[in-house]
């Protein structure tokens, strides 16, 4: 049994797909309200036997402050993958966010142990490496640098792994990716989820670098890993290192939009320096911090050769990714608005 950890999320529902296709019995484990329904449509949209993979998911009810819930979640299971975590780079979701992500991959850690879990792989980012290599490219040899200033969601996710490594200290078969901006199709307002309904919003961009993935390449490279029991190891996903520019000019052109204006590096710090100094006059601003300006303005470009080379791995072009993802996330609005 494969246990899959914030499964109705953008990338937590493909690798259920992903490894329902490949005959695994799964149990996907949620919140008590999440939407399942959306998570059937996209079955749907990536695969035409979607509706028959997804009467095969084992759902279960999950709450990490609840050890009993996570205990009930892995009886019988042998592989878990860690897929939920809170995205917020507002200030004010930080005690939330560090909660969620920090104790709830402790907690879960702890339960895997204790139910003798053969394997585990747990999702981060690419946002927790800092430094680049010789070529001027972050890779998997990058540390997090904790005297840098970062968004609290990276801080979030770079605890996170700290767990995961202190558990395969003890033991446990765990392995680390590190995806870019995912594109993928579903939950629509949250996360990654919101990447065209921003695009086509904001009339405004910057010329930072960062790189980008297509949600299917993610599942399918996460379970191969799982499969070949590749342990103690990070891996960075991404396809293409993409300015901001790029990828909403690209959209907001499908869509016949104008251009977003580019906003200067200068400028945006100039910003960043004012919102410090009024934010706690108008809370709204502080969102508009220089942590998050930083992460809209680096010229992050990232490497993904490892994971190339061990798997011989062609990722799907990030226009091709942008293009198909789109076009479900038209449809879905075209059915919005029929009702």
């Amino acid at each position: 049994m494969v246990l899959v950890i914030g499964a109705t999320g953008i990338l937590g529902r493909t690798i259920v797909l992903e490894l329902l296709k490949q005959g695994k019995a799964v149990r996907a484990a949620k919140r008590l309200h999440s939407d399942t329904e959306d998570v059937r449509k996209t079955f749907m949209q990536y695969d035409k036997n979607g509706e028959k993979f997804f009467s095969n998911i084992e759902w279960v009810d999950v709450n990490f402050d609840d050890l009993d819930s996570l205990r009930k979640a892995m009886d019988g299971v042998e592989e878990v993958y860690h897929c939920a975590a809170i995205v917020s780079f507002n200030p004010k979701n930080k005690k939330n966010m560090y909660h969620t992500n920090i104790n709830g991959t402790k907690n879960i850690l702890y339960i895997s142990s204790e139910k003798n879990v053969k394997k585990f792989l747990f999702v981060s980012s690419i946002a927790v490496l800092d430094g680049a290599n010789e070529k001027g490219f972050l890779d998997e040899n990058s540390n997090y640098n904790s005297k840098l200033l970062h968004p609290y969601y990276t801080v979030s996710k770079h605890f996170s792994e700290m767990e995961v490594w202190r558990a395969g200290a003890e033991g446990m078969n765990v392995c680390i990716i590190n995806p870019g901006i995912i594109i993928g199709s579903g939950n629509w307002g949250k996360s990654s989820g919101t990447m065209f309904s921003t695009l086509m919003k904001i009339k405004y961009t910057t010329q930072g670098v960062i790189g980008y993935v297509d949600v299917r390449d993610v599942a399918k490279i996460a379970t191969e890993l799982m499969n070949k029991n590749i342990f103690g190891e990070r891996f960075i996903l991404i396809s293409e290192n993409k300015s901001y520019q790029e990828v909403s000019d690209f959209v907001r052109g499908k869509m016949n939009l104008k251009k977003a204006a580019v906003v200067s590096s200068s400028v945006l710090r100039a910003v960043g320096k004012l919102a410090s100094l009024v934010s706690w006059a108008i809370p709204l601003l502080r969102a508009v911090n220089l942590a998050n300006i930083n992460a809209l303005i680096t010229d992050g470009k990232v490497s993904n050769e490892k994971i190339k080379n061990l798997l011989d791995y062609d990722f799907i072009p990030v226009e091709e990714s942008l293009e198909y993802h789109l076009n479900h996330y038209l449809n879905h609005k075209e059915k919005l608005n029929e009702h």
